[in-house]
């Protein structure tokens, strides 16, 4: 069946009958091309029945649909054209694991970062009614990304419009309880049915002349629906709330969809999905499953060997358990990032320390800078991507009171198959220009682990980045070992060319150093700059080269070129990072590779620029 449905039309032509034989194909579609291509599973098995029942009611791409967080959009993209493009998921030239709006116009709005749903969603209502045109915006969240201050920003301005729009709060987290049954669908039907709707609006008006009365019965109201909801606070947003009820359930979703879609004001659909349904492997450990590598759908996830290079993210983990050891004053914070942080041993080691705060990084931050007032020493487990999402906090609450927060930024530079949205390409840029900020790069895991300590021995915020995977297989370590603050060091002694590396560079910048005879610099830090060392290189050599894996633009290259052109140095200076563009999904070391910034790039690079430096 699945093979004729080649646009939400195709679909729409189906009997009702017919879609609970569609959603099983979509689900196996979905099952095995992520079992081939690695990617997000749990959340796109858990949305199935929802997408076609969506894409079934409403009249898409007129009516538009915007998926929060996107990550949860696959059978999404296999019901509108895209099901043959499948295999070629987040592999470079590919489909995105995201809604992408230059990929499809069914996806009205690109997401990958949470809680930005109902704030689109509102706004292309009000641009609907503010042209005259007669279309729904629809906004699927999840019950995580509703932990966001922006969900409920966005709730508090759409409940005064009049204006069509329908919030989906896709809860698969919480239990579904009893009233999600055959009672439940008839009251939800009951509750979005248009003489429900007109009796209630007819009462108002008819009961506002007795406010007594108005108020009873609307206290009454609150109170029997108290009895079969879990909540309704989204009525004191100004949402007419219906639910909640089986979000796998055809025969409920539809019809309570249509009869949302004759009413008017901003509504309020409170679905229940299971993470993994319908594979009981997903099913059964839904955090696993989230986003696997490649794996034999009859087998399931095999444990994994145990790498022989530990993770940055790893190597951080344990650093945080070792000093926390030794230093009852250290808390650790994430924005809902456990596992994806490497904070799931901290957490059971020292559960009365770790601090999930849900997806909420502005809070994250701040929350941190008042811990800091208060003597301790918090340490902020964070995407560098994410963080840019607390960027005032990080402004005004910790670096303008100069407080000791260290930010482990994971995630730095390009992060492979997740692509433009998540890479972490601007940290250096952001961050350097922020009085009282100190910015570590480590090289390898051993450098990691002494920043971390280094960073963590300060007065004041500091950062320390560090991309995803593994490292060159340096040893870490188990020592809580520290350097001064700002200290480079010499790696390699040549002549003419200097190059100074920032970060996991360093190791191509020493494959091409051996190449060209040149003297090659750890910086270790982006800021504060080690001044004299770059004086030292000045007096020595002839011309220089950064590297960074990161933004070129205002990154540490800059930093260094306002350095020596502060300090009257007219020495040639030669600045590699990522370009003034979004890097697609893909292989991370072959998107290092086409922006040049592997080893035959950077030669490539500098002999472009300065062709006799050889002799």
């Amino acid at each position: 069946m699945l093979e004729s449905i080649h646009s939400p039309q195709d679909l729409r032509k189906l009997k009702r009958g017919d879609l609970p034989r569609l959603a099983a194909d979509v689900r196996q579609c979905v099952l095995d091309n992520v079992s081939q291509t690695g990617g997000h599973l749990s959340s796109n098995l858990g949305t199935v029945e929802l997408t076609v029942a969506l894409h079934y009611v409403f009249n898409t791409p007129e009516d538009r649909i915007v998926w929060d967080v996107g990550h949860q959009t696959y059978p999404h993209k296999i019901l509108t054209g895209r099901r043959e493009r499948m295999p070629s998921l987040r592999q470079l030239g590919g489909l995105s694991g995201f809604p992408r709006r230059d990929e499809s116009e069914y996806d009205t709005f690109g997401t990958a970062h949470s809680s930005t749903s109902i704030s689109a969603a509102l706004g292309m209502a009000i641009a609907a009614r503010q042209k005259g045109e007669s279309r729904h915006a629809i906004a699927v969240i999840g019950d995580g990304a509703m932990t966001a201050g922006m969900a409920f920003e966005a709730m508090n301005n759409a409940g005064i419009e009049d204006c069509k729009l329908l919030v989906i709060l896709n809860d698969n987290d919480m239990s579904i309880s009893p009233p999600v049954g055959a009672l439940n669908r008839y009251l939800a039907q009951l509750m979005s049915g248009r003489f429900y709707s007109t009796a209630k609006n007819m009462g108002k008006n008819v009961l506002k002349s007795a406010p007594p009365l108005f108020e009873l019965a609307k206290r009454f109201e609150q109170h029997a629906k108290g009895m079969v909801v879990p909540a309704t606070m989204f009525e004191q947003f100004g949402f007419n709330y219906i639910g909640p009820i089986d979000g796998h359930d055809l025969d409920s979703l539809i019809p309570t969809l249509e009869n949302i879609k004759q009413l008017q004001g901003p509504q309020f659909l409170h679905v229940i999905t299971k993470k993994g349904q319908g594979y009981r492997l997903a099913e059964e450990d839904p955090v696993n499953y989230h986003g696997p590598g490649k794996f034999d759908p009859k087998v399931g996830l095999v444990p994994a060997v145990k790498p022989a290079k530990p993770s940055f993210m790893h190597i951080f983990g344990q650093w945080l358990c070792d000093m926390a050891a030794v230093d009852k004053r250290l808390v650790g914070i994430t924005p809902a990032m456990r596992e994806g942080s490497g904070m799931v041993e901290f957490h059971k080691r020292f559960p009365d320390r770790y601090y999930d705060v849900g997806i909420a990084e502005q809070h994250a931050i701040t929350f941190a800078a008042g811990l800091a007032c208060e003597g301790l020493k918090p340490v902020v487990a964070i995407y560098s991507t994410f963080l840019q999402r607390g960027y005032d906090q990080l402004i005004h609450d910790v670096a303008l009171q100069n407080l000791p927060v260290v930010f482990a930024l994971d995630r730095a530079g390009l992060v492979g198959a997740d692509g433009a949205t998540h890479a972490g390409a601007y940290d250096i840029a952001y961050l350097r220009c922020i009085p009282n900020m100190s910015i570590a790069c480590p090289s390898d895991e051993r450098e990691c682990r002494l920043l971390l300590s280094s960073a963590y021995a300060q007065n004041h915020p500091v950062a320390v980045r560090y991309p995803r995977g593994a490292g060159v297989g340096v040893a870490a370590g188990s020592d809580l070992d520290t350097v001064p603050l700002g200290k480079a060091e010499v790696r390699r002694e040549g002549a003419g060319l200097c190059i100074l590396a920032f970060g996991t560079l360093l190791y191509p910048a020493l494959e091409v150093a051996e190449k060209l005879n040149a003297t090659v610099v750890n910086m270790r830090w982006a800021k504060p700059l080690d001044e004299a060392m770059i004086l030292e290189m000045a007096a020595k050599h002839s011309c220089f080269v950064t590297l960074e894996d990161a933004c070129v633009m205002g990154g540490a290259g800059s930093a260094v070129g306002e350095f020596l052109q502060k300090s009257k140095l007219l020495k040639p200076l030669l600045s590699l990072g990522l370009p003034d563009q979004f890097i697609e999904h893909g292989d991370p070391a072959k998107l290092m590779a086409m922006q040049g910034l592997d080893a035959s790039g950077i030669e490539k690079a500098i002999l472009s620029q300065w062709p006799d430096i050889k002799s």
